[in-house]
């Protein structure tokens, strides 16, 4: 142990999860900063795009918050995208976070991540590494990182992915483990759903909804979520505003497609969206589609809101 709240953990130590003895090539040291106990809870490793969609990030915070209701850990690497939505579901939902990083456990890389980490340990989580006290990103290191990620938990959740992607080195540790491997499915049309997908094909344990998760967390875990308070959907939306939202959600489309979808013309076409786009339940995405906001797919689910804009 370095100092109060830092430690090295080596294998035969009492602290060093013995889920991480599991891989075959066993990290000598542990680089830990916050709760080391925490590193040998029940766990859900949830992963996911760095570019992520709306559908992606809150597919990831809902995984994230069901986890928690059932008393289980979440992990994740911290990165952009889902990883960082699925560690701030976490913490937000009064559960405890493991990120593990391909850094120095105390070099805070990407940036953008430093919140989390400072929120990670403030509510009782650790922040894990494999590499050595302020060593920077190197390639080589974020490979072995997946494996830990793999290693501390019990079954992983993939939200969203392409291909290629990176999440694949740690759905492949994962399976070699013997872990349980949950994948979302998406638009056989949308690029961002074609790795998780592909993972569905080949064996994933398929997540339709809400329920399926529950279901699969009950079924690995023997744990039941406590608590699961209802929430209002999107129906006070006309009847042409959720033909285009159902759509939206079940893939981004362009402004030509939503406008054959509901056979308007251009100028009532961009006023559907305008006015979806103001009450938060649409976002423009960089290629130009549209999509639903993380607030309209929350609302989809018995954590969401009445689906209007958080400010």
């Amino acid at each position: 142990m370095m100092a109060e709240g830092t430690f090295e953990l080596h294998p035969g130590d009492a602290l060093y999860p013995e889920t991480v003895l599991e891989l075959s090539d066993v990290p000598q040291t542990l680089y830990v900063r916050g709760n080391p106990e925490v590193l040998s809870t029940p766990a859900l490793s949830i992963i996911g795009a760095r570019k992520a969609s709306p559908y992606g990030l809150a597919v990831a915070e809902l995984a994230a918050k069901v986890a928690v209701d059932a008393g289980v850990t979440v992990v994740s690497g911290g990165a952009v995208g889902c990883d960082q939505a699925s560690g701030w579901a976490a913490v937000n939902a009064g559960g405890k976070h493991v990120a593990v990083l391909g850094t120095g456990a105390d070099v805070v890389y990407p940036r953008s991540s430093a919140g989390l980490i400072t929120r990670t340990l403030d509510t009782g989580g650790a922040v894990v590494s494999i590499s050595p006290w302020g060593m920077g990103p190197r390639k080589f290191a974020f490979p072995r990182r997946n494996r830990v990620i793999a290693a501390l938990s019990q079954a992983l959740f993939v939200s969203e992915a392409g291909m290629p992607s990176g999440t694949f080195s740690t759905a492949e540790a994962a399976m070699d483990l013997g872990r349980e491997l949950l994948a979302v499915p998406g638009s056989i049309l949308s690029p961002e759903s074609r790795g998780t997908n592909y993972l569905i094909a080949n064996g994933a344990c398929c997540i339709v909804d809400e329920e399926s998760i529950e279901m699969a967390i009950s079924r690995i875990y023997g744990t039941l979520r406590y608590s699961r308070p209802d929430a209002p959907g999107i129906a006070d939306l006309d009847p042409t505003q959720q033909t285009v939202m159902h759509a939206l959600i079940a893939s981004p489309l362009k402004v030509d497609d939503i406008a054959a979808l509901v056979s308007l013309d251009a100028v009532g076409v961009l006023k559907l969206l305008g006015s979806l786009e103001l009450e938060g339940l649409i976002e423009r995405m960089m290629d130009g589609r549209y999509a639903p906001s993380k607030f309209a797919l929350h609302a989809q689910t018995p954590f969401g809101h009445n689906g209007k804009r958080v400010n």
